[in-house]
């Protein structure tokens, strides 16, 4: 029992150690962003790295994500004599919760992942070390730029996932199922208010600096070569997932 307690205090101690060195991360590279030389053309070449490369993937998975909601809910309202009600189900589904929360997912999956292997890879070939000898922050020249982007392009990409998804519902729904589009998009005008809109945009601002702030940690404080790399790419799309989901329900629980 006494092992088992020692084990648990060592972990939650861990636990809270690294919750404290992210912060700290954190808010040096966000302080940083306002210190001169402001590094414009390094956030654009991160924004077209985080953002713009990821918009296919976003495009397809929001497509096929409305399509499900549409079929899905059309044959559940039917049984209700309700299937007027599709646009808003679909429109409030991707508003509120699957456009922010997968839009994270695949930016994670896809950049985050991305952005570690970059940073460690720098790492443990010295690259930090050497601008840091020139004189260049790497916190500056290296995290900040991909603190940024995150911060723009996440939200962009939820806004162009939401409306690819009501897009993939309006096919399905309209186009396969015969529902009216007048209905559809009637009733998506008048469920949706400003406070969903509102609260899914700040999910995705939290989305997106959660994943890259992730992702700059593990890659900047990566260990023992190529496996520490690994290591760091497999922790930073998990503990990306989880911290999600995790800050969706807060977040949820807040604006409802």
């Amino acid at each position: 029992m006494v092992a088992l307690l020692r084990r648990l205090g060592c972990w939650a101690l861990g636990l809270v150690r690294e919750a404290g060195g992210m912060m700290l991360f954190l808010l040096e590279g966000l302080a940083l962003a306002f210190v001169p030389p402001f590094r414009f053309r390094r956030l654009l070449q991160e924004m077209y790295l985080i953002g713009v490369r990821s918009v296919l993937i976003i495009l397809l998975t929001a497509a096929f994500t409305g399509m499900i909601l549409a079929l899905q809910g059309f044959y559940t309202l039917k049984q209700y004599g309700s299937e007027g009600a599709l646009g808003s189900a679909v429109a409030l589904s991707l508003i509120r919760e699957m456009g922010p929360v997968l839009t994270a997912l695949m930016v994670s999956a896809r950049a985050g992942s991305a952005v570690t292997a970059e940073i460690g890879i720098m790492r443990i070939t010295e690259q930090l070390d050497a601008l840091d000898t020139m004189a260049v922050s790497p916190m500056q020249y290296v995290v900040m730029p991909k603190l940024l982007a995150g911060l723009i392009t996440v939200p962009l990409l939820t806004a162009i996932f939401d409306v690819m998804g009501i897009i993939g519902g309006y096919i399905v729904g309209v186009i396969l199922l015969g529902l009216s589009s007048g209905i559809y998009f009637s009733e998506m005008v008048r469920s949706v208010v400003p406070l969903d809109i509102n609260g899914g945009i700040v999910k995705s601002l939290v989305f997106g600096l959660t994943i890259i702030l992730v992702a700059c940690y593990k890659g900047y404080y990566t260990e023992h070569g190529a496996e520490g790399v690994s290591r760091a790419t497999n922790q930073t799309v998990v503990l990306s997932a989880v911290l999600i989901l995790a800050w969706d329900y807060l977040l949820t629980s807040f604006f409802m």
